[in-house]
């Protein structure tokens, strides 16, 4: 596992605050840490840093790259295909069917909240790619919401972008493409996994977010 001086947590305490408030937090924290609470996207950071096993490959980092430099202290790399804010040229892949990075590179290559947004024709070659750049025993993190949660926060995102003059719907920022979705069934997701040669997969649930949203973890054989 990453080194516990490098990963950052959450205290006991606060995850219990924010297990409760989790509602409030549904509707309105969505990107930024508020109000003595976690935002939801500061949330799946944590959960999938406590599964990162070395240097890591972030795929669709987002803005600011926040997985690699906030919760693991640099350890990796960050790529998407839309310069958000605060990403540079390096960050950025035009050619999302070959990562720019050498065989084995990685210990772990994660996927927070976005393989929906992989249009459906290039999944496979996608996670194809995530375990060509993985050393053997390496593994994979993809997160994906429960359907009807997914929809709705959308949704209530996109309706308080517009009410507020915020840019916290990333799918709005670039757009959403049409062979991308909202969700992923856990069953697509085991499948294409199968396919790319992933094996293992175990599934965890986010309880502070009351099992709405969760994660899949599978292995590279080694």
């Amino acid at each position: 596992m990453t080194p516990k001086s490098i990963v950052r947590r959450r205290s006991g305490w606060q995850a219990a605050k924010d297990a409760v408030a989790f509602p409030l937090r549904a509707v309105t924290l969505f990107q930024d840490d508020r109000w003595g609470l976690s935002s939801l996207a500061s949330e799946r950071f944590g959960y999938v840093a406590l599964f990162v096993g070395g240097e890591c490959l972030d795929v669709g980092c987002g803005p600011h790259n926040r997985l690699v430099t906030e919760w693991l202290g640099g350890a990796g790399k960050g790529i998407d295909v839309f310069a958000y804010e605060g990403l540079t040229d390096e960050h950025i892949v035009e050619d999302i069917t070959h990562f720019p990075f050498p065989d084995e590179s990685f210990m772990t290559v994660t996927f927070i909240a976005n393989l929906n947004h992989v249009p459906r024709p290039l999944r496979d070659v996608e996670l194809a790619e995530a375990h060509r750049v993985l050393a053997p025993g390496g593994n994979i993190v993809v997160t994906m919401g429960n359907p009807v949660a997914e929809v709705l926060v959308h949704k209530v995102v996109a309706v308080y972008d517009r009410l507020f003059g915020t840019h916290h719907d990333m799918d709005s920022q670039r757009g959403m493409e049409e062979e991308e979705e909202y969700y992923l069934l856990d069953c697509e997701i085991r499948e294409r996994l199968a396919r790319a040669g992933f094996s293992d997969v175990r599934k965890k649930y986010f309880w502070t977010q009351w099992a709405l949203n969760h994660l899949l973890e599978a292995a590279k054989p080694g």
